[in-house]
C-alpha cells in the first residue's frame, strides 16, 4: 500500500472564465476531504495550465494563487492545443507529484471518483482511466460517431480505451515514461496504453456542462481523430496501396473487354462512360494523395523539432521554456 502520496491535479483550460471559479471550489474541496483523511499527502494541489486564453481565465488563476496555496499554474505563451496543454502540466509536475489526475475544467467529469482514483493508486496501480458509464449528456450524433471512432481505430489497429477521454491518473514511473515520447502530433489517449504498468479502470456518470461552450466542435473532433489515426497507424497508406492495386486490375479487365470488342467490331464510343471514368479515377487520385500528403506533412512537422509548447509563466519555478 503507497501511503499518503504526493497528487497533483492538472487541469487544462481554455477561455474558462465562466466556469473555472467553481471548478476550484469544486476540485479544492475534493483535495482538502483527501487531506483530512490522510489519503494524500499535505502538499498535494491543484495545477491549472491555460491554453493561451483570451478571457480572464489567467486572471482568475493568478487570483487564487494569491489566496490559496494549494493552487498552482502555469501559462502557455499561445493556444498550442488540449493535449500540449496537459503535457505541460505533466511536465511541470514530473519529479514533484507521485502520481498525477489529469481532468478538463468543465466539470463533465464526477470530481467526486477522484478518491477512487487514488484508492487504485495506493493499491499498486499505475495507471487508472476514468470510464464514461453512459453517455446520456452527449447528443446521439456525438454518441454515434465516438461508437464509429473507437470502432474504427480497432480495425485499424490502434488499441484504445473504449469511452475514456482525458480522465485518468498517472503514476510517477508511468509519467517519466509518458514524458519521453518526443512526437509533436501528440495523441494522449494512444499512447498511454502503449506505456504499459498495471493499470484499472474507474466508472463515472458523465455530467453536462456547467457553464460556457465546448471547445471541441466538429471541426475539431474531425482534426483530433485524424490526429490519432495518423499518428498511430499506417493503415490509411495500406488502404491507398490496395485501392490503387484494385484500380489497375479493373483497368486490364476494361482493357481486355474493349480489345474484343474492337476485334468483334462492335465498340462504340460513349462520352458519358468516358466521362465518369476520368472523374472516377481522377477522385481517387486525388484521395490517394491527400492521404499520402497527411502523412507527409506529418512528417514534415516532426522533423522540424519545434517545441511542443512554450511556458509564460509558472508557479513552480518560475517563467522558463519547455519543449
Amino acid at each position: 500500500m503507497r501511503n499518503k502520496p504526493m497528487l497533483t491535479i492538472i487541469v487544462p483550460c481554455y477561455n474558462e472564465e465562466e466556469v473555472l471559479n467553481e471548478t476550484m471550489q469544486q476540485l479544492g474541496l475534493v483535495l482538502r476531504g483527501m487531506k483530512e483523511r490522510s489519503v494524500i499527502h499535505e502538499g498535494s494541489d491543484l495545477l491549472f495550465v491555460d491554453d493561451g486564453s483570451r478571457d480572464k481565465t489567467w486572471e482568475i488563476i493568478a487570483g487564487a494563487m494569491a489566496k490559496h496555496d494549494y493552487i498552482n499554474g502555469v501559462k502557455l505563451s499561445r493556444n498550442f492545443g488540449h493535449q500540449n496543454a496537459l503535457l505541460a502540466g505533466m511536465q511541470a509536475a514530473e519529479g514533484r507529484a507521485d502520481c498525477i489526475i489529469s481532468i478538463d475544467s468543465d466539470l463533465q467529469d464526477d470530481v467526486g471518483v477522484i478518491p477512487d482514483f487514488v484508492e487504485k493508486y495506493r493499491a499498486g496501480y499505475e495507471v487508472v482511466y476514468g470510464i464514461r458509464d453512459e453517455r446520456k449528456t452527449d447528443t446521439r450524433f456525438k454518441r454515434g460517431s465516438a461508437h464509429l471512432f473507437y470502432s474504427m481505430m480497432g480495425k485499424f489497429g490502434i488499441h484504445l480505451v473504449p469511452d475514456h477521454a482525458d480522465y485518468r491518473l498517472l503514476g510517477s514511473l508511468a509519467l517519466q515514461e509518458m514524458n519521453l515520447f518526443p512526437e509533436n502530433n501528440i495523441f494522449l489517449r494512444g499512447i498511454v496504453p502503449l506505456i504499459g504498468f498495471k493499470s484499472d479502470k474507474v466508472y463515472y456518470h458523465r455530467k453536462e456542462r456547467f457553464a460556457g461552450e465546448s471547445k471541441y466542435p466538429l471541426k475539431k473532433m474531425l482534426a483530433f481523430a485524424a490526429d490519432g489515426l495518423t499518428s498511430f497507424s499506417v493503415a490509411p497508406i495500406r488502404l491507398v496501396t490496395g485501392l490503387g492495386a484494385l484500380m489497375f486490375v479493373i483497368a486490364i479487365v476494361i482493357g481486355i473487354y474493349t480489345f474484343i470488342q474492337h476485334l468483334s467490331g462492335t465498340a462504340t464510343t460513349g462520352w458519358s462512360s468516358l466521362m465518369l471514368s476520368i472523374w472516377v479515377i481522377g477522385g481517387v487520385q486525388m484521395i490517394s494523395l491527400g492521404v499520402v500528403g497527411e502523412y507527409i506533412g506529418r512528417i514534415y512537422s516532426e522533423v522540424k523539432q519545434r517545441p511542443r509548447f512554450i511556458v509564460e509563466q509558472n508557479s513552480y519555478v518560475g517563467s522558463e521554456h519547455i519543449e
